[in-house]
C-alpha cells in the first residue's frame, strides 16, 4: 500500500468514527485499529488527532472550492460573485441553488463533518463554534453582504439586507436539517427549494 493511499485512508476512516462518536470520543488507537494499522504507524503519517482532523478540513474546503468553482462562482468572497449573480436567470438561479443543495447533502466529507459538529456541539466548544461559522455565521453574513450589493446596484428592493439573508437561507437550512435526518423527504425539499427562491425573488427583486 502506498503512503499516499494510507494517508487518505486513514482520514476516510478517522472521518468517519468523528461523525458517528463525535471527536472527542474517538482516539488515536480507535482510529489505527479502524484502519488495521498500529497507533505508531498512524503517528508517521499524523503528528496528532488534531492535526488529522485539520487535514479533513482542509479537504473538505477544497472540495468545496472546486464544487463552487464548477458553478462559475467563488462561493466564499461575495464580492467576487456579485456580477455573476446580477446577470443570472432565474432557472440558472434555482439550478444553481439546488445543485449546492445537493453538495451539501450528499459530499461525504461534508456531511459527515456536519453530523460531527452536531454531536459535539453540546460537549465541544469547538465544535460548536465551527458549526455556528460554516452553517450560520459565514453563509449569513456572505448572502447579506451578496444582497447589500444588489441593493446599491438597484438589482433589490430596499429592504434590510441582514434580514433578507436570514430569510432567504434559514429555510434551505431547514431542509438540509431535515434531509439529514429523512433521506426519503429529500425531493421534496428540492420542490420547497424551487418555489422558495421563485418566491423569494418574487418579494425582493427588481424587474430590470
Amino acid at each position: 500500500m502506498e503512503k499516499r493511499d494510507t494517508k487518505q485512508i486513514i482520514l476516510d476512516e478517522a472521518l468517519e468514527l468523528f461523525s458517528t462518536k463525535g471527536y472527542d470520543g474517538v482516539t488515536v488507537a480507535d482510529i489505527a485499529d479502524a484502519v488495521g494499522i498500529k497507533a505508531a504507524s498512524l503517528y508517521k503519517h499524523y503528528k496528532s488527532k488534531q492535526e488529522l482532523f485539520d487535514s479533513i478540513l482542509v479537504i473538505a474546503a477544497e472540495k468545496y472550492k472546486e464544487m463552487a468553482g464548477q458553478l462559475g462562482i467563488d462561493g466564499n468572497a461575495y464580492e467576487n460573485d456579485v456580477d455573476t449573480f446580477a446577470i443570472m436567470s432565474l432557472d440558472t438561479l434555482i439550478q444553481a441553488g439546488t445543485t449546492l443543495f445537493l453538495y451539501f447533502l450528499h459530499d461525504n466529507y461534508t456531511k459527515k463533518l456536519r453530523r460531527m459538529f452536531t454531536i459535539e456541539q453540546y460537549r465541544n466548544p469547538s465544535a460548536a463554534k465551527l458549526l455556528t461559522l460554516q452553517y450560520n455565521d459565514s453563509p449569513l453574513q456572505y448572502q447579506s453582504a451578496l444582497f447589500q450589493a444588489f441593493i446599491n446596484m438597484g438589482k433589490m428592493k430596499h429592504n434590510n439586507a441582514n434580514i433578507a439573508a436570514i430569510q432567504f437561507y434559514s429555510p434551505i437550512y431547514l431542509l438540509l436539517c431535515q434531509c439529514d435526518k429523512y433521506p426519503e423527504r429529500e425531493q421534496e425539499a428540492l420542490d420547497c427549494i424551487k418555489q422558495h427562491i421563485i418566491q423569494f425573488n418574487s418579494a425582493y427583486m427588481k424587474e430590470v
